[in-house]
């Protein structure tokens, strides 16, 4: 039993000595070593921002490429329904022309 206590009790102090050997707060390692840690978080942070740019940026040209997809087509349908007039208005003086020109055949015949 007396074994088991003097191995608790030198547990204890080293434990106590292993607390009291740690450097202070304001021990220049300690310091260091923060600031290397709060280097680190500040670089993580400014890489996350930077990939945010990034994104937002992505995100922005894809919209700006998608607009202009949705204004080339529709130039292109305002065009195909141009054309479309266009040819409904050709078709339809095609279609007088020959209409007056049976009608004009049709009235030499009657005069002859």
């Amino acid at each position: 039993m007396v074994d088991r206590l003097e191995a608790a009790t030198k547990a204890r102090q080293a434990t106590v000595a292993r607390f009291r050997a740690r450097p202070a707060a304001d021990d220049p390692v300690v310091l260091a070593r923060h600031a290397a840690r709060r280097a680190v978080v500040q670089a993580r942070e400014t890489r996350a921002h930077e990939r945010e740019v990034a994104r937002l940026a992505a995100e922005a040209q894809r919209e700006a490429e998608a607009l202009a997809a949705l204004e080339r087509e529709a130039a292109e349908a305002a065009r195909q329904a141009a054309e479309k007039v266009e040819r409904q208005a050709a078709l339809a003086a095609e279609q007088k022309a020959a209409r007056d020109a049976r009608f004009a055949a049709r009235k030499a015949k009657v005069r002859r």
